[in-house]
């Protein structure tokens, strides 16, 4: 197993790049492995997150010998964000991008939930993944309406695209976001604080008020997956414990993806940021020893964990899909829909935002692709396991939205 720390590190300034080294051949869109393209979406969040989390250490330090420390670390963070951002390609539209955001955010949370043995952590992780699950189904509707492409296409069917929760359901009450604080969740809070601001960025920017409204509504349900995980994360870490984590867990990823990549232009780059980032590791526990006292190895361990490698995860998203569909979260704890009370804050909350649902644009989108094409986009390897998703030509909002009783009453 891999042991960064008994690496040999590169000279800190030998990380800082010429601008033709950071202006890198983009990958082609037609042609790239959907894990190629969802590692480059993810190591972007990973960067942005490391540089957003130099500027507050930044801001909340009054020595300035450890901001100017700081303030190489984070120069180097910000040319690997551009180097892996600039390979996106000029011709990749905005919502062809966002499929890829998507498929990430459910591969990669499928993926973690599988293999993190906290019973807490797993269970934020499955409720969060059947949301973004079904922000690519109504992602890949937009696509396929808009630019007639179909979203298999750019994800080779490696992901279902098929009915989640409806993203209607997921507009929750701001108290019942927040959970308990249990352990270092850093990779999803990045990877979903990178969604988040991207839709956040680039949604007004969309050329028709469809697209623009559709980004407006999911970029508010990736602000709840932020506040969620991010409350995961232990408050009671020093900034350069923060830090130390922080770049364990680059190098962690850019070893795992150099793993794991097939394309030699890519694995070039995973390689050469793994070499930057081991010299930033080796900075932070130098700094944490200095400034605190305290040593690496009583903040993280010796060797890598299990590494992380994206594979197929449709099944288990399958059998989450089966078996929570209906949960709602209720403060830290998760419920069945129909276990909240007639007067919980979570149906006030929803009459409050969701009273006319002809004016929610993911619901919308569903019935304009059923209008014009006669059914909604889908791409199953099997059919959706829930019965009431599994008709192409009705949007189910009122499943995980509405009691069972109620339903069966109207």
């Amino acid at each position: 197993m891999y042991k960064p720390f008994e690496q040999k590190p590169m000279k800190l300034f030998e990380g800082i790049m010429d601008w033709k080294t950071v202006y890198p051949k983009p990958y082609s869109k037609n042609e790239v492995d959907p894990y190629t393209k969802i590692r480059i979406i993810l190591m972007n969040s990973i960067e942005t997150e490391a540089t957003m989390f130099g500027h507050q250490f930044h801001r909340h330090c009054a020595d300035n010998e450890l901001r100017r420390e700081l303030a190489m670390l984070r120069r180097v963070e910000q040319l690997q964000q551009k180097h892996i951002n600039w390979l996106k390609p000029l011709d990749e539209s905005q919502i062809e991008t966002t499929i890829g955001y998507e498929h990430v955010a459910v591969d990669l949370t499928a993926w973690l939930a599988q293999n993190e043995p906290d019973r807490n952590v797993k269970q934020s992780l499955d409720f969060a993944l059947l949301e973004d699950f079904d922000h690519l189904y109504r992602y890949a509707n937009l696509l396929d309406l808009d630019k007639n492409i179909p979203a298999q296409k750019l994800t080779k069917s490696y992901v279902d695209i098929t009915p989640g929760r409806p993203t209607i359901a997921e507009h929750r009450h701001p108290h019942d976001t927040v959970f308990y604080h249990i352990d270092s969740t850093l990779i999803i809070t990045a990877g979903e604080q990178q969604t988040m601001n991207f839709y956040n960025n680039i949604g007004n920017t969309y050329d028709n008020d469809c697209g623009r409204k559709l980004y407006l509504e999911i970029a508010m349900i990736e602000e709840e997956h932020v506040t969620q995980y991010g409350s995961l994360l232990d408050p009671n870490c020093t900034w350069l414990e923060n830090l130390l984590m922080h770049e364990y867990m680059e190098c962690y990823l850019y070893y795992s993806f150099y793993q794991d990549e097939q394309d030699a232009s890519i694995k070039s780059v995973w390689e050469l940021h793994l070499n930057q980032e081991l010299s930033h590791l080796n900075k932070a526990a130098e700094l944490l020893n200095k400034y605190e006292g305290t040593d690496w190895n009583e903040i993280v361990p010796a060797e890598f964990p299990k590494l992380l490698q994206f594979h197929d995860t449709r099944d288990y998203v399958r059998q989450v899909l089966v078996n929570q569909i209906e949960l709602a979260s209720c403060k830290e704890t998760l419920k069945n829909i129909n276990e909240l009370a007639p007067d919980h804050r979570y149906f006030e909350y929803q009459n409050r935002v969701n009273h006319d649902v002809n004016a929610l644009e993911t619901h919308a989108i569903i019935d304009k692709h059923i209008q014009q094409k006669g059914q909604d986009y889908r791409d199953e390897s099997k059919p959706n396991p829930v019965p009431g998703l599994t008709d192409r030509k009705y949007d189910n909002i009122e499943i995980a939205r509405t009691k069972t009783s109620e339903i069966n009453t109207n």
